[in-house]
């Protein structure tokens, strides 16, 4: 399995069976001239997660690819909403865990949001604090964010207990402060786990 990140939240994952693209949105970039996916996931709506303009360009460019979304996410190409327990076959395996946002504000509604685990193996809770019923071997730990502090982090980490993480959502991190916040995550990683700023090869 190889992952390669595209900024913020976006990350493609694909051996040899499939290539399967979570998150594309506004603070992402370079996923546009991909080409051979076998599925595009969205975790839920927000534009940093969802970009509709390139997605859509992007599915046109990619005829054969699942798109696979939550409930809140509305585009205006054919899509798979999924939800907690459900299950895919997309060249990779995806099992869906979670169903709401983190709360940003008691007075922002809070919108549907899945989690994906990919291949049995690596998982991304977009804007949430999901904990999957499953082992994790890589995760993409959410580092930055109006709903989320470092601490809550941490703790995801440490629920977790993936072998590998590497961060996703920093993308309104100022990169002079990225230290900081991947130092904690280093030190604080539970025993076992290993956290690297970038995904493993």
């Amino acid at each position: 399995m190889k992952i390669t990140r595209f900024g913020h939240s976006c990350v493609l994952v694909e051996d040899g069976n499939g290539r399967v693209l979570l998150d594309p949105g506004m603070f992402s970039s370079g996923f546009e001239d991909l080409r051979g996916l076998t599925g595009v996931l969205i975790t839920h709506q927000h534009p940093d997660h969802l970009d509709v303009e390139r997605v859509t360009r992007l599915l046109e460019a990619n005829p054969d690819a699942t798109l696979v979304t939550d409930e809140g996410s509305q585009l205006d190409v054919p899509q798979t909403v999924v939800h907690a327990g459900d299950s895919l076959e997309l060249g990779l395996s995806v099992s869906v865990h979670g169903s709401q946002h983190a709360v940003i504000h008691d007075d922002i509604p809070r919108v549907p949001n899945v989690g994906y685990l990919v291949a049995g193996r690596f998982f991304t809770p977009g804007d949430a604090l999901t904990v999957p019923d499953a082992d994790v071997e890589v995760l993409g730990l959410p580092t930055d964010a109006p709903w989320l502090k470092l601490a809550e982090s941490v703790q995801l980490l440490r629920d977790i207990k993936p072998r590998r993480a590497f961060p996703v959502h920093d993308g309104v991190l100022a990169p002079q402060a990225k230290g900081i916040w991947y130092g904690h995550f280093g030190r604080l990683a539970p025993e076992g786990t290993t956290f690297s700023e970038e995904p493993p090869a």
